[in-house]
């Protein structure tokens, strides 16, 4: 749930039935005070797993919302970290919440769709962190190849992945209803609102980025700990490059 602060259900509701990128700017502003925005374990699971990957020079947070992955590659990289996204609104509080300055890599913001990224292959780390249930998963395909045109060779791309819940829990079910609603919704209302929880399984992750040119390899995140069978609760996908 959000905090009191957060958005209220009217809010949400209005979120909901509009636009993705109009629901995000919508939102923007209350944004970090909803349990959308990655939790800062997470943050710093994924800043422990990658910083003995580098050096990195220069970062790219793909989708970028509030900044929570700048925040990451600013404490990674030395040169410059670059956050992109569709929403103008999510990129204005990211700005806001990232000033430049300070110490540290120089920090700037880019308005494109990450189907469309606008850049030539001049960095060595991108992440994502949250965004993938916004692709479809015919989308997939070509977002991975466009974050790999943007990376120089032996450039990585990193992002968590949980472990999916079991088959009958609570969260599965709740995942299970959250896409089933969603789906109703987007085909009876335009525009679309795309937002899927179970639409990113790693095995077809795993091929998708093989197939966009990605040599692969998967980290356990292990201060998220492990579930009773001895998996891990997250894994750190680690897409490379080649030389």
């Amino acid at each position: 749930m959000s905090t009191p602060q957060g958005p209220t259900l009217r809010e949400l509701a209005v979120q909901a039935l509009s636009s993705t990128m109009r629901g995000y700017d919508l939102l923007a502003p209350k944004f970090d005070l909803t349990p959308y925005r990655t939790p800062d374990r997470v943050l710093d699971a994924v800043t422990d797993a990658v910083r003995p990957l580098g050096p990195f020079g220069s970062g790219l947070d793909v989708c970028c919302g509030t900044g929570a992955g700048v925040g990451v590659l600013r404490g990674l990289c030395t040169e410059r970290v670059t956050g992109v996204d569709f929403s103008a609104g999510m990129l204005a509080v990211a700005g806001a919440s990232h000033p430049a300055g300070g110490g540290g890599p120089d920090v700037g913001w880019v308005r494109a769709d990450a189907r469309a990224l606008p850049f030539r292959p001049v960095f060595d780390l991108a992440v994502s962190l949250g965004a993938f249930g916004h692709f479809l998963p015919s989308e997939r395909p070509g977002l991975f190849a466009q974050v790999r045109a943007s990376l120089r060779p032996g450039g990585l791309f990193v992002f968590p992945v949980g472990a999916p819940p079991a088959v009958g829990s609570r969260a599965y079910w709740s995942l299970f209803g959250f896409d089933a609603a969603m789906r109703v919704r987007n085909a009876l209302l335009r525009p679309r609102f795309i937002m899927y929880y179970r639409t990113f399984p790693l095995p077809g992750v795993l091929a998708d980025l093989s197939r966009a040119g990605f040599g692969t390899r998967l980290l356990p995140l292990e201060s998220l700990g492990r579930r009773p069978d001895g998996s891990p609760r997250a894994r750190l996908v680690v897409a490379a490059v080649p030389e």
